[in-house]
């Protein structure tokens, strides 16, 4: 979902034929481009505007994922408003699940340990 400005020549191309092929694509790309607009400015006052335009778009993804913004209307707001972001826990806690559902029924406690911790803390580690 970039700006046009922001697209490849080959990205644009796809992105007209899109549009020309799809109302849907259009209005999709649309609310996504106003979403992503609403973070860049820190601007929540567009964001009741832009969720009752996504409920009523008849795209049911979008619509959903407006109804579950518009259940935690406040967290939402402090996203968009607050400089601070737990990306970096949210990124660690997502690479442990990766790595755990890959050695799903593979290996226990021991594996994970190794696979988690520094290469020179594992050399302190036996079993």
């Amino acid at each position: 979902m970039k700006p046009r400005s922001m697209l490849t020549i080959s990205q644009a191309r796809r992105v007209d034929a899109l549009k020309q092929g799809s109302p849907e694509f259009t209005s999709m790309r649309s609310l996504a481009m106003r979403f992503r607009g609403i973070f860049r400015s820190r601007d929540p006052g567009k964001l009741d505007s832009w969720i009752d335009d996504a409920v009523n778009s008849g795209l049911v993804a979008i619509a959903r994922f407006a109804r579950v913004l518009h259940r935690d209307l406040d967290a939402v707001y402090n996203a968009i408003e607050l400089p601070w972001s737990n990306s970096q826990a949210e990124g660690q806690i997502n690479r442990l699940k990766t790595i755990k559902r890959t050695m799903y029924g593979r290996a226990g406690p021991e594996l994970l340990r190794a696979r988690m911790l520094p290469l020179d803390q594992n050399r302190h580690h036996t079993k």
